[in-house]
């Protein structure tokens, strides 16, 4: 674990702009994103968005049940790389093999023949420019089946902070943020968890994709 610490601050260091943090998510946060999860009756189809060096992950895979399909999207090669070796070396990791795979690309080019119950997302969408934020809500809902369930964090009072003590251009880009990102939370989100045993407290953003499908962001 030391090792996914040391690799995930030097791509931060390397490529803040999508890694976002300076460490892995805690085991809290990471019980917190998976928590719509813990209660369900398989079969299921679940997607993490960004896993990193898989702290979300490993709680993902210990609670997939037989029937369960999960994929992995990630960019950054690096990463991929220590997913593919944990869930090669790993023995909890390595039961559930068989029904993962981990696909490296940007989440718009990932073209998948089904869609998911979960989403699970640790993209650092406060690093985003707006436009890529609103395309990327976009492909999550298209990617949820009717009640499926979105969830992912953000840094408690990051964009609150930055807005006020930030670059012109960076609170401008800010406010764009919560202008895409509001909506989604007004329309979807059936609970808000507060993690604050996490490298920094985070909030979980739990929504969910209506059962007809339907948005209703306007």
């Amino acid at each position: 674990m030391i090792k996914h610490h040391v690799q995930f601050f030097r791509q931060f260091r390397e490529r803040f702009e999508t890694t976002g943090a300076i460490a892995p998510s805690s085991g809290f946060l990471a019980s917190a994103i998976v928590g719509p999860m813990k209660a369900h009756s398989g079969p299921l189809r679940v997607l993490e968005v960004g896993p990193g060096t898989g702290a979300v992950t490993k709680k993902v895979v210990e609670l997939l049940k037989p029937d369960d399909r999960f994929d992995l999207v990630e960019i950054n090669d690096s990463f991929a790389e220590i997913l593919q070796n944990r869930f090669e070396q790993e023995h909890r990791f390595q039961q559930v093999a068989h029904q993962s795979q981990i696909h490296v690309c940007p989440l718009q080019e990932f073209d998948p023949e089904e869609r998911y119950d979960y989403i699970l997302s640790g993209l650092p969408l406060n690093n985003f420019p707006p436009e890529l934020v609103s395309e990327l809500f976009e492909v999550f809902f298209d990617l949820l089946k009717p009640n499926g369930v979105l969830s992912y964090f953000e840094y408690m009072y990051i964009r609150s902070i930055k807005k006020r003590i930030g670059q012109a251009a960076d609170r401008n880009r800010l406010k764009k943020l919560d202008e895409v990102i509001h909506p989604y939370l007004e329309a979807h989100r059936f609970r808000k968890s507060w993690v604050f045993v996490n490298l920094p407290p985070a909030w979980v953003q739990h929504l969910q994709m209506k059962d007809d499908g339907s948005l209703n962001t306007d």
